[in-house]
């Protein structure tokens, strides 16, 4: 009886393991990535500050704005880059085989990494819009439009080949699932 209940409760194991993975990433995105806002937004200002006021005389206002004599920089939620973090996080909860310890090293250790290249994105921009760089605009644009989905891409592979991942997001975990509905047909 014991064998059958252990086989039993081994099948059950990765429907759990699946329905908790993706009910974490229902929780996270509500209400509208709250939650990477809270943690990142503190995280991406208060550097930033710091390492402009090495080279300028500046200050913080309400948390999120930075100024430098006459000019003014606003961290918005697109400078926090709140939907990236998200997305690296699908990435991770959304690839199957993965050690809960080993989840949470990949997840802390990807967020670090994007957080350092967001501030050098960051500290970058401000110094050509402090210097009123006609490279300014162009080069907000990139880092908006494209640079946070590539970064999110590069940093996600970097995790991939660095953990030996095997398994790919979603479709591991939707291949599964069809096999598991076709055993049961």
């Amino acid at each position: 009886m014991r064998n059958a209940e252990k086989k039993l409760s081994g099948a059950k194991r990765p429907f759990i393991s699946i329905s908790m993975r993706y009910l974490i990433l229902a929780a996270v995105a509500f209400p509208n990535l709250y939650i990477f806002y809270l943690i990142f937004t503190p995280l991406t200002a208060y550097p930033s500050y710091f390492a402009l006021k090495l080279f300028f005389d500046a200050s913080l206002v309400n948390g999120t704005i930075i100024k430098i004599g006459s000019s003014v920089i606003e961290l918005i939620e697109a400078c926090i880059a709140g939907s990236a973090y998200y997305l690296l996080l699908i990435l991770n909860l959304s690839t199957p085989g993965i050690r809960p310890l080993k989840r949470t090293v990949m997840i802390l250790l990807s967020f670090a990494f994007f957080l350092l290249i967001n501030l050098s994105r960051i500290i970058f921009l401000s110094f050509l819009f402090i210097f009123d760089s006609a490279w300014f605009d162009i080069s907000h644009k990139v880092f908006w439009y494209f640079g946070s989905s590539i970064f999110v891409i590069i940093i996600w592979f970097a995790n991939v080949k660095i953990f030996a991942i095997k398994d790919i997001p979603v479709y591991s975990d939707i291949k599964f699932l069809w096999k598991e509905a076709m055993k049961r047909n």
